[in-house]
């Protein structure tokens, strides 16, 4: 099993202004409560959580916070994102919001289900 980097997330988030430690410390916990048993490490220099696969990842910018939940995480949810700017691979919150914790926890929650799945897929190959 791959080394838990979680001390690598703690700095990302210390680099960051007060305010904004708060919105990345919201998005974190609401990952980890849906997605305990995930590895936390960095990957494309963002906080990103994996099992088999990634699951998500999660970045600040100067005006929101980017959540990447792949392409399928954000199609299945596309109505419950539509309040927020998104793409085909991200929904970015709002800097001066509090972070939808039970949204992002629905949508990890979604990954976490398509890469179990994956895995059952692969195994009958």
């Amino acid at each position: 099993m791959e080394e838990n980097k979680s001390e690598w997330v703690d700095t990302y988030i210390a680099n960051f202004p007060a305010e904004v430690q708060v919105r990345l410390t919201e998005i974190r916990n609401a990952i980890k409560k849906a997605a305990p048993a995930a590895i936390e490490t960095i990957s494309y220099k963002m906080p990103a959580y994996k099992m088999n696969g990634i699951l998500v990842y999660f970045a600040a910018y100067k005006n929101h916070i980017g959540f990447y939940p792949t392409g399928a995480g954000i199609a299945h949810f596309k109505e419950e994102i539509s309040s927020y700017k998104n793409s085909k691979g991200a929904v970015q919150f709002p800097i001066d919001k509090k972070i939808p914790a039970v949204l992002v926890q629905k949508i990890t929650k979604f990954r976490l289900l398509a890469d179990a799945q994956n895995i059952k897929k692969k195994a009958k190959k």
